[in-house]
């Protein structure tokens, strides 16, 4: 460990219908990396794999992206979002926080140029990255 440097971890989550992107910071809240994708089964399974991810890795928050319409506001997929966030809060005591995810999709797509199967699935975990990456630019900024 880095003198002064306290190691945590904030896991950033894509969360969709047919798959939740997964990303973690790395130790010290600079950087962002895909880690992998939760193909979704049903809630309570895919709730225990996200809690296994956070107690495996120390996680210390959990920053889900929240598909905002263009316009601002809060749409049937944002809720469905939200639902599921608020059932994971029942499971864990890490804080989970949201950020609006506009975009990150598309940006992700455009940042990968792989082939189209394998695209689609990397997209959820690159998006989840780039969610998590905003917030802990965010964060850096207002340190210093």
């Amino acid at each position: 460990m880095l003198w002064g440097v306290t190691k945590t971890r904030i896991l950033g989550l894509d969360i969709g219908d047919r798959r939740i992107g997964v990303a973690m910071s790395d130790p010290q809240g600079i950087l962002a990396s895909p880690l992998t994708i939760i193909d979704r089964t049903d809630e309570p399974s895919d709730i225990n794999a996200i809690i296994d991810i956070i107690e495996r890795n120390q996680v210390v928050v959990v920053v889900v992206g929240l598909p905002l319409s263009m316009n601002g506001t809060a749409g049937p997929q944002a809720q469905k979002v939200l639902s599921f966030t608020q059932e994971l809060s029942k499971h864990t005591k890490v804080p989970i926080e949201h950020r609006d995810e506009r975009l990150t999709t598309v940006s992700a797509q455009r940042l990968l140029k792989m082939n189209r199967k394998r695209r689609r699935v990397r997209d959820d975990a690159a998006a989840a990255a780039l969610i998590l990456q905003g917030y802990l630019d965010e964060g850096a900024s207002l340190k210093g």
